[in-house]
């Protein structure tokens, strides 16, 4: 099968003649801007190098401030709902337990009150026990406070300036051992 020519565009027209009608007009071509030629001396690139530099450090550790505030501020948050949440559960515990502890004593023990009482507080104690497990761990996977993102942050910028490919990969110790529990 022999092969077809693609299909020829006609050829712009001269220039200061207008197309024919029903073609939309060609604008001209724009040529790219030349780039700014940079007159600084060695010395004025050295000194704005090391003024971003300082200015790159000084974000980084406003970013690792900011991290670490927001982590303590819904540490708080969460530590004070939780006691607000434990106070009254626990003024409507001491009800219902006094309630159980009489039942028990009317129902159970002949009307003996001392050993009813014993067996809540038992309960007590178990829930009590189960609270603090509960509450620690909820402290223990909120802290401490690391800034992870200002961490990782300076890890690419130091990837970027070293040129070690691979530095910002590494897991942070911290929280690897954290994560594996």
């Amino acid at each position: 099968m022999p092969e077809t020519p693609p299909p020829q565009t006609p050829p712009p027209p001269p220039a200061g003649t207008t197309p024919p009608a029903g073609t939309p007009p060609t604008p001209p071509p724009i040529p790219p801007p030349e780039p700014p030629r940079d007159e600084r001396s060695l010395a004025d690139l050295v000194v704005e190098v090391s003024e971003r530099g300082s200015t790159l450090v000084r974000e980084e550790i406003e970013l690792a401030k900011a991290e670490v505030s927001e982590k303590v501020g819904k540490l708080l948050r969460g530590s004070v709902v939780g006691i607000a949440a434990g106070v009254f559960a626990f003024l409507a515990l001491i009800l219902v337990m006094e309630g159980i502890a009489w039942l028990l004593n009317e129902e159970v023990f002949d009307g003996k009150t001392w050993p009813g009482f014993f067996i809540e507080a038992a309960a007590f104690l178990l829930i009590a026990a189960l609270a603090g497990l509960l509450a620690y761990k909820a402290l223990k996977a909120g802290s401490p406070p690391v800034p992870q993102q200002a961490i990782e942050e300076a890890k690419l910028t130091k990837e970027t300036l070293t040129g070690e490919p691979g530095a910002a990969t590494a897991p942070i110790p911290s929280t690897q051992q954290e994560d594996q529990k």
